[in-house]
């Protein structure tokens, strides 16, 4: 009997040992995986209804948000970037893009900074459009949460590069100033420029827009806020200085104010996201100038557009169909060699975009 209870004493400690085993195999199998599903870079579409809000967040946890929605609307659009920034892992937001100052891309910043941390605010420069946007007086509240935070404010300028940890950001245009020399393998002429339609100059804050591109190892993304259609003319002929992009995050959420075909046709994406909303952007003509688009994969947009009518995406690229409202975004998750996914919340489904040969 003794010699029994011994046994299955030793029986016992053995199997407990074997279960603890186990458990700390699979939990570092766990953790293992997770870390594998996070070795890229991720990039958020957030929907903010037709303003922009896009958080991206490198290997790391490096991460830079450009723009932040509405202020309107008791908070909603800073509580999407919030859960967003969570699901990524993030207690804080490292840096926060403010491409220019109309409340559909800065009305957010206060409510933001009242539910996270930041630690620095990237701008053009000061707000000459008092008239229109986020007036006088938005502008003043702006400064006044970034003061108040204890955030950094940091104008920038066309052509600064700046890392955010293993992303590279080249600025292409600030405060109606446009990146000077042509980007490393971009400066050929542009043959669609004589197709393209002039336009006279935009006097508004979107003229100003803070556009950057972002490189991730070989994977290019192109985002110039709602930079307008005289402004791409002026930076793409009869030159193009920016060469060819992976993705194109299209300008003006897909206005016919912005996106001509001398810029669209000429940087060759393989996708273009949509930040639009179901009746803001996603303009009939800017969705024929995509579908046009040499090269082009895949249209993904945010929203159905009610103006582009049956010139929208097909369905499984569009996160949030007509009438609805359940703030649905998009999800890019790239890698160095140039190689990128992208999954829609709303079905689950994920498109992959395999290497390309450079062009």
């Amino acid at each position: 009997m003794r010699a029994w209870r011994f046994d299955a004493m030793h029986v016992a400690a053995a199997a407990l040992l074997l279960v603890g085993s186990l458990r700390t195999e699979a939990f570092a199998q766990t953790r293992a995986g997770a870390g594998e599903a996070k070795a890229g870079l991720r990039v958020f579409f957030i929907d903010v209804e037709g303003g922009q809000a896009t958080l991206c967040v490198t290997p790391a946890g490096d991460s830079l948000l450009i723009d932040t929605g509405w202020q309107e609307n008791g908070g909603r659009d800073a509580d999407r970037i919030v859960a967003a920034a969570r699901a990524a892992g993030l207690k804080r937001i490292d840096t926060v893009l403010i491409t220019h100052f109309h409340q559909d891309h800065v009305g957010g910043v206060p409510q933001l900074l009242a539910r996270m941390p930041v630690g620095t605010f990237l701008d053009h420069g000061e707000n000459r459009e008092l008239d229109h946007g986020i007036t006088e007086k938005g502008y003043a509240e702006y400064l006044k949460a970034i003061a108040a935070s204890g955030a950094t404010r940091r104008v920038v300028h066309a052509g600064e590069v700046l890392p955010i940890g293993e992303l590279t950001m080249t600025v292409i245009s600030a405060d109606g100033a446009l990146l000077a020399k042509a980007l490393e393998g971009a400066g050929q002429a542009n043959p669609f420029c004589a197709s393209s339609e002039k336009r006279p100059a935009d006097q508004t804050e979107n003229a100003r827009s803070l556009g950057v591109e972002l490189a991730f190892g070989r994977l290019r993304l192109l985002d110039l806020g709602d930079l307008t259609w005289d402004k791409e003319t002026e930076l793409m002929c009869p030159t193009n200085r920016l060469g060819k992009v992976d993705v194109y995050i299209v300008s003006h959420h897909g206005w016919s104010q912005s996106s001509s075909p001398a810029l669209v046709h000429a940087i060759g994406a393989r996708v273009a996201i949509m930040d639009n909303g179901e009746t803001k952007g996603g303009s009939a003509s800017t969705l024929e100038t995509l579908r046009k688009a040499p090269g082009l994969e895949a249209r993904w947009q945010l929203h159905s557009s009610a103006e582009g009518g049956p010139k929208n995406t097909e369905m499984r690229f569009i996160a949030n169909p007509l009438g609805a409202d359940a703030g649905r975004g998009l999800e890019l998750t790239g890698a160095k060699d140039g190689s990128f996914s992208v999954r829609n919340e709303r079905t689950g489904e994920t498109v992959q975009y395999p290497v390309r040969a450079r062009r």
